[in-house]
Parts: C-alpha cells; structure tokens; sequence
C-alpha cells in the first residue's frame, strides 16, 4: 500500500497567542521503546502551540503505538518505509528533511543512536536525519545499564560533536522494575528544550 505523497498536510488551528512553535514543521520520530507512548502527548501539545507535526516511526516503534494513532492526533499521514512511492515521485526522506523545522527523536532507544552515530541510513528515519541540515533533538529513553554502557556513552558523545542536541534521560521507573536513569524527560522538558533551539542559530 502505498504511503500518501507529503504535500496532503493538515495545519494546525493557530493558537491564540503565537508561540516558539507557531507555523514550524515538527519531524517527530519514534523508535521501538516503551516510552513510545509519550509520543503521543508530544503531538498533542506541538499542535496546541501551533506547529505541524509529521510522525515517522521505526518498524520496531509500530509494536508499541500504531501509525493510526498518530495519523489521528496529528491530522497528517505517518511515514515508515523509506522506498514507498508518492503520486508526485517525490523522494520521500530528502523532502521530509527539507520540510522540517526542527526534528525531534523521542523516545531515541540505543539503537537508534548507535545508528545515528555512525551515519546508517537504513531506514526512514535514519535517511532523514542524515539527509537534514536542520535543527536536531535527540530523547533519549532506555534501561539504566544500556545508557550507562560504554558504547552508548560514545554514541552519544559523537552525536553531540555534530552539534545534535542530546537530552538526558532522567530516574525513573524502569520495565526492568528498577527505579534507576533511563526514563523519557518530561514533557514540559522536552518542549523546553525545543523552544530554546528555535531561539539559537541552527549550527548543523
């Protein structure tokens, strides 16, 4: 089945007062995490602020929220598979990157990051982000021991030499059943954290 060409966009009712986010395309990307759930609150609240907001999800990230759900708070399609084909034969990751604001990975699991940091462009996601120039959040969301494991550290330290934004996560209760680092930041951090990007000169 094929996906729907990018153009077919919902926008957003403008909130009554403008806002950091007023008018801006939010790439929101969703990797395979428990955390995926809170996705869906980010959505909510962009489109409160005024942005538009696209949602691309890992195949791993479609086990834990479908793409229905987040077609239906974002008024706009979702975008998983990096070789559909659009009525407009556009090339589907460089037009998304291009469209984009701002984009923002959260929940990123440690996968993700891995490849991320080492330039993979094995998946929608991966071929957007390497394909963007455009502002970059990375949410980190994982059991304590994988973010604290050597491998990961460095990831995210290559990450941040490519002037990615790169959030900590933060103690939380885990799936493992520990109460340890590794839960997704709060909402009202991540936007935060967003709002403040839009008031720096974008520097990838």
């Amino acid at each position: 089945m094929l996906e729907p060409r990018l153009k077919k966009q919902t926008s957003p009712k403008p909130p009554a007062n403008p806002t950091a986010f007023s008018e801006k395309t939010i790439l929101l990307c969703i990797s395979g995490s428990i955390a995926a759930y809170r996705a869906c609150e980010l959505v909510r609240e962009l489109r409160k602020r005024g942005a538009r907001v696209f949602c691309l999800m890992t195949e791993s990230a479609k086990k834990f929220v479908t793409p229905i759900t987040f077609r239906a708070l974002s008024g706009n399609p979702v975008y998983s598979d990096p070789f559909s084909e659009t009525e407009d034969w556009n090339i589907i990751h460089t037009d998304l990157a291009d469209r984009a604001d701002l984009i923002l990975i959260a929940p990123a699991t440690a996968d993700l990051i891995a490849r991320l940091a080492c330039g993979f462009a094995d998946d929608l996601v991966t071929s957007v982000v390497l394909a963007s120039r455009r502002r970059i959040l990375v949410v980190p969301a994982m059991n304590d021991r994988m973010y604290t494991h050597p491998a990961t550290q460095v990831n995210l330290g290559k990450l941040l030499e490519m002037n990615y934004e790169v959030m900590k996560p933060i103690e939380g209760d885990l799936v493992c059943g520990r109460t340890a680092i590794g839960h997704i930041p709060s909402l009202d951090a991540i936007l935060s954290r967003a709002e403040l990007m839009f008031s720096r000169p974008n520097s990838i």
